[in-house]
């Protein structure tokens, strides 16, 4: 009988604050107008003292208890983050002791915005390899640690944010089976989208000033059309593989990048606006949380219904991009 993965629990977390464009307004270049017609962000949320592991433990939490489960039943967790308290120890392995458990794997996965995808391929080999495994897997981000807000092209797409997902294996017909999971990536194009101070090759030494390298940079018009043409590549390509077609998905869930690449997807997909889930208005740009924000909020909203069929779809920094599956 073949195993297959689950989606057990969902669960999501955003700080209390909230900047509105309004707000913006008044630190850096920019108006309301502005920022709505070119990204349909409204407002995002931002941290005042919560750290990354913060946010993923209040997501992992709720995860944990939409899937009936305890922490202690967990054998992995990943995190899917740019933005970790630190780099050692890793922002899984701060998780895993503020979930009070120990002696199981833990992990950190760089894939930009299209982290949660990959650690959900990532997390369905672990299944695969053993059934009983149950991992919670975690796209949880500060961005605005990472953005330079004297840089209006930038600092008024991102917000902080955490989702969770608890993924078991299973052999039935459940909801929430993870039907297939594609994930790619092209450093030829790495560059049009880098968050370089700190690494190896930007290395700081004690006393220096801190640069904009240390921020994200980003090519706005070659992002956004690989984004497009990426997205809508990799979501035919897996409704192909699964003998699918478009007029079978039920909701198209992409990155929340900004609405005119969601609105790019949806009409080259070929899909009814009125299937597309779009939160990005309310909690803009999260990185590699802003699918597991939109997975979560999405079913909680009832947006995702029982037996739907929905299509996620991602991309981001590396440069990288993906697409899930899953039968709710």
């Amino acid at each position: 009988m073949s195993t297959f993965s689950y989606i057990k629990g969902l669960g999501f977390h955003v700080p209390e604050r909230i900047y509105t464009n309004t707000d913006l307004e008044k630190i850096v270049d920019t108006n309301d107008e502005w920022i709505t017609s070119r990204t349909g962000i409204k407002q995002r949320h931002v941290v005042e003292d919560e750290t990354c592991h913060d946010l993923a433990y209040e997501a992992s939490l709720k995860a944990l208890q939409e899937a009936d489960m305890e922490a202690e039943e967990l054998t992995h967790v990943i995190v899917a983050t740019f933005t970790g308290d630190m780099p050692i120890p890793s922002t899984s392995c701060l998780l895993m002791e503020r979930l009070g458990i120990k002696n199981i794997a833990a992990m950190d996965l760089s894939a930009a915005c299209s982290g949660f995808v990959y650690a959900v391929e990532v997390a369905r080999a672990l299944i695969n390899l053993d059934p009983t495994a149950k991992i919670l897997v975690c796209g949880a981000e500060v961005v605005t640690s990472r953005v330079n807000w004297e840089d209006r092209s930038t600092c008024v797409l991102f917000g902080d944010g955490a989702g969770a997902a608890v993924m078991v294996a299973g052999t039935g017909d459940e909801s929430g089976k993870i039907l297939d999971t594609l994930v790619r990536a092209d450093g030829n194009h790495g560059m049009n989208l880098t968050v370089k101070g700190g690494g190896s090759a930007y290395s700081y030494k004690a006393g220096d000033t801190v640069g904009v390298e240390n921020f994200v940079e980003m090519q706005g018009r070659e992002i956004y059309k690989h984004a497009v043409r990426s997205m809508t590549s990799i979501s035919n390509e897996i409704l192909k593989r699964q003998g699918l077609s478009i007029d079978d998905v039920d909701v198209l869930l992409p990155h929340q990048a900004n609405m005119r690449i969601i609105e790019a997807v949806g009409k080259k997909l070929g899909i009814l606006r009125e299937k597309v889930f779009a939160n990005v208005d309310k909690y803009g740009n999260t990185s590699a949380a802003s699918i597991p924000i939109a997975l979560a909020d999405a079913r909680e909203s009832g947006f995702i219904k029982d037996g739907d069929l929905v299509l996620l779809a991602t991309f981001g920094g590396g440069l990288t991009w993906g697409s899930s599956l899953i039968q709710f």
